[in-house]
């Protein structure tokens, strides 16, 4: 999940700030200072994260490209210069067009906007803009939402009280919702210090930076692992009070299955899987566009001579052509398989499957699943011939049914025909003519069209006078007994407009 820094280069951030003894800082510094301490940590904790520094005033300027290397980030930092006033909304255009031209508008991304509150001045400023929202042009529109999923963190170099002396904690929050509300505003607690400021980022740091580590138990081998980017929790929007489901940090895997019976199944999300038992060296891969909140790493290029589970396993299945399904906490499963980001490299990497007991429904249930040495014969065949998937369900779906849709009038004259040039050619129609008869008959208790079933008794009746003397005996009981069930079913009464009950055909003999 990609990271874009905002910095505030306005005259505003450059007020002094007095600090113990006679040294003086500007919050410029201090937001330096903290910024130098996330860097430091994603450099040790989130080495293969693609990170930006943009800096902006009443225009913006993209100091660092995406990039691992957090050296350049920090020496960008040393070197940030003065420029006039802030107009946030600007930069946010630049943001939005840095990160589609980098990673496209369906990768998730984190915007880290520095600022000392200060809201700009006049036409431009954040106050301005978010009170002409309702006056724009569709060419003018205000740039939050982003096109992108995005969250947004507002690091204020400022303590809450002196926010709240004006509007800009109100025009702050305003900015958050407009950006979906996914993300939080931190302020600093006390006076304006170094001290502060690390503590400002620290909580920044264990709200969206901090580490998932976790162990991947296979049978009696396991292995300590790091999952990039942290995964998020899930909520299950069927439930009635629904709450958070979060990934286990004991992964557990319950089974192997073949890629081509596991397809391209639908994932919340990716994410990267790292053995840090041996995590010493890893060499630098290249950049990509992703279309989820994954990163990239060769598991075959981490250096070290301890054995590893987690590099055997990433080998086997690269190998094998096989994935693992892992279990990530009760009733919720994801699955663990080898992608390759070049000829060269290939990626350890984790998806997570929609929580429940039948995230994929060709496979069935997950815990019905059991290894082909329990089954009585091999369900591959002799030779791969063959797969037990997809599982047929028990019952047969109704999409996988003719469904009977009246859009326009002509759809029902035709059904209705049809039923009669098959009335017309009895008895050697029976079994078609009472199929299309109930399939009508069915569609319209299911409309509730009941003036439908008793005009087309009337018909069969009519067609019942008009039979020629030649008809066989059998087809005007049959077309006089259609009539009387289609009219008993129109009136409603529960023992005749059964939805599943068929109308039979009339049992006659005229063999003699």
């Amino acid at each position: 999940m990609p990271t874009v820094v905002l910095m505030d280069v306005s005259l505003s951030m450059t007020r002094s700030v007095s600090l113990e003894g006679n040294e003086e800082f500007q919050r410029k510094n201090l937001a330096v200072h903290g910024l130098t301490m996330l860097f430091e940590h994603m450099a040790v904790n989130y080495r293969l994260e693609f990170t930006s520094l943009v800096a902006f005033s009443s225009l913006y300027e993209l100091l660092v490209p995406f990039t691992r290397d957090y050296n350049t980030l920090q020496e960008a930092l040393t070197n940030l210069e003065d420029y006039d006033k802030t107009c946030l909304e600007s930069a946010l255009n630049g943001v939005s067009n840095i990160v589609q031209q980098e990673w496209g508008s369906s990768c998730p991304c984190q915007l880290v906007l520095v600022t000392d509150g200060s809201l700009g001045i006049g036409k431009g400023s954040l106050r301005h803009s978010l009170q002409t929202l309702k006056q724009r042009a569709d060419d003018k529109k205000f740039p939050l939402p982003f096109p992108f999923p995005a969250k947004l963190y507002i690091m204020c170099v400022a303590n809450a009280e002196e926010l709240q002396m004006t509007d800009t904690m109100d025009n702050l929050e305003e900015l958050l919702h407009l950006s979906g509300g996914d993300g939080q505003i931190f302020t600093m607690e006390g006076p304006l210090c170094l001290k502060s400021v690390q503590a400002m980022f620290g909580r920044l740091i264990d709200y969206a930076y901090s580490p998932f580590h976790a162990v991947l138990h296979c049978g009696n081998l396991s292995s300590d692992v790091q999952v990039f980017p942290r995964p998020e929790p899930v909520v299950v929007d069927e439930e009635v009070d629904p709450i958070p489901r979060t990934v286990n940090t004991d992964l557990e895997i319950v089974g192997f299955i073949e890629i081509g019976d596991i397809s391209s199944p639908p994932v919340i999300s990716r994410h990267l899987v790292l053995p840090i038992a041996v995590n010493k060296e890893v060499d630098e891969v290249g950049t990509g566009a992703t279309d989820e909140p994954e990163e990239e790493a060769s598991a075959s290029q981490i250096a070290g001579k301890s054995p590893n589970f987690c590099v055997l396993l990433h080998g086997s299945l690269k190998v094998e052509g096989m994935v693992a399904l892992v279990q990530l906490g009760p009733d919720w499963y994801g699955m663990l398989y080898s992608q390759a980001d070049s000829k060269k490299k290939s990626n350890l990497m984790m998806s997570l499957f929609e929580p429940g007991p039948e995230p994929l429904p060709w496979l069935g249930k997950v815990c019905q699943l059991g290894p082909i040495s329990e089954a009585a014969e091999n369900p591959y065949g002799e030779d791969d011939s063959k797969s037990p998937f997809p599982v047929q369900p028990s019952i047969k779906r109704s999409y996988a049914q003719n469904v009977t849709v009246w859009i326009k009038a002509s759809g029902l004259q035709t059904d209705v025909q049809k039923i009669l040039r098959n009335a017309r050619k009895l008895p050697e129609k029976t079994q078609t003519f009472y199929k299309e008869l109930n399939r009508l008959r069915k569609a319209a208790l299911a409309f509730g069209f009941w003036e439908l079933l008793k005009s087309v008794g009337e018909l069969l009746e009519r067609e019942c006078t008009l039979l020629p003397d030649s008809a066989h005996p059998d087809a005007a009981f049959q077309l006089s007994h259609a009539a009387q069930q289609l009219k008993l079913a129109s009136t409603g009464d529960s023992q005749y407009a059964a939805f599943d009950h068929n109308i039979a055909p009339m049992h006659t003999d005229f063999s003699s």
